[in-house]
C-alpha cells in the first residue's frame, strides 16, 4: 500500500473523509440511542489499545530489538494513551491535552503520512491508529461528553514542551529520532518548510501554539458565557 500510495489521491481523500464521518455517526448513536452508556467509549479505547499492541507486537514477532528505536515515544504514542484515558475516564485534565495532541498531531499525520516502509500492515495500521485518535476526540466533543476548558491551551503547550525536553534528551543520548527532534521526516510534511535543525523545532513549537489556539476558538465564546 505504501509503495503505491499517492498523497491526496483517491484512497487518501477517502480516508480523510471517513474519519469525521465516523465520528459524526458515533456521536449521533451516542446522543440518540446510547445516552449515558460507556459502550462506544470503551469500544474505541479497546480498538486503540489493540492497534498499539499489534504494532509493537509485530516487532517482537519479527525479533527486532525494541530498544532504543522502537519504543512508544512518538507524539502519537503519547496521544494514544491520553485518548484512551480520556475515553475511559472523561477527566477534563486528561482530555485538555488529548484534544490538542490528537487534533493537531494525529490530524497532521493523516494529512502528510510518513509512510517510508512498503508494508501493507504498517500502512493500514498507521491510518487506523491515527484515524481512530481523531475520530475518538471528535466523537467526545460532538456527543457533548467532553470539551477543552479555559487555560487548556497553556496546559497542553506545557506538556508538549516537557515532552520535547525529555524525548529530545533520549534522542541525543541514544541517537534516535523520536518526534523528529534530530532530523526531519523523509516524506514531505509541515516540518519541511520550517527551516533547518534546530530552527524547525522552535518554529514547530510556534506552529503548535497557533494550532492549539485555533482549535480552542470554537469553545471560546461558550466559555465566556459560562463565566
Amino acid at each position: 500500500m505504501a509503495a503505491s500510495f499517492h498523497l491526496f489521491g483517491i484512497v487518501h481523500l477517502a480516508i480523510l473523509a471517513a474519519v469525521p464521518l465516523l465520528a459524526v455517526l458515533l456521536a449521533v448513536v451516542q446522543r440518540r440511542l446510547l445516552t449515558g452508556s460507556r459502550a462506544v467509549r470503551v469500544a474505541l479505547a479497546l480498538l486503540l489499545f489493540l492497534c498499539t499492541i499489534l504494532y509493537y507486537g509485530r516487532y517482537a514477532v519479527l525479533g527486532e530489538p525494541m530498544f532504543p528505536g522502537h519504543l512508544p515515544l512518538e507524539l502519537c504514542d503519547v496521544s494514544l494513551w491520553l485518548v484512551i484515558l480520556a475515553l475511559l475516564t472523561l477527566k477534563p485534565t486528561i482530555f485538555d491535552v488529548a484534544y490538542y495532541f490528537a487534533l493537531a498531531g494525529a490530524s497532521m499525520s493523516l494529512l502528510t503520512p510518513n509512510l517510508t516502509e512498503p508494508s501493507l500492515f504498517l500502512s493500514v495500521q498507521f491510518f487506523v491508529d491515527h484515524g481512530l485518535l481523531v475520530t475518538a476526540i471528535l466523537y467526545l466533543v460532538w456527543s457533548r461528553q467532553a470539551r477543552p476548558l479555559p487555560g487548556s491551551v497553556g496546559r497542553a503547550m506545557l506538556v508538549f514542551n516537557i515532552l520535547i525536553v525529555l524525548i529530545g534528551t533520549f534522542d541525543f543520548i541514544f541517537k534516535t529520532n523520536y518526534m523528529f527532534l534530530r532530523t526531519k521526516p523523509e516524506t514531505v510534511s509541515l516540518l519541511t518548510f520550517l527551516g533547518p535543525w534546530p530552527w524547525y523545532i522552535l518554529a514547530g513549537d510556534g506552529v503548535a501554539f497557533t494550532l492549539f489556539l485555533l482549535l480552542y476558538l470554537p469553545f471560546r465564546r461558550t466559555s465566556a458565557k459560562a463565566a
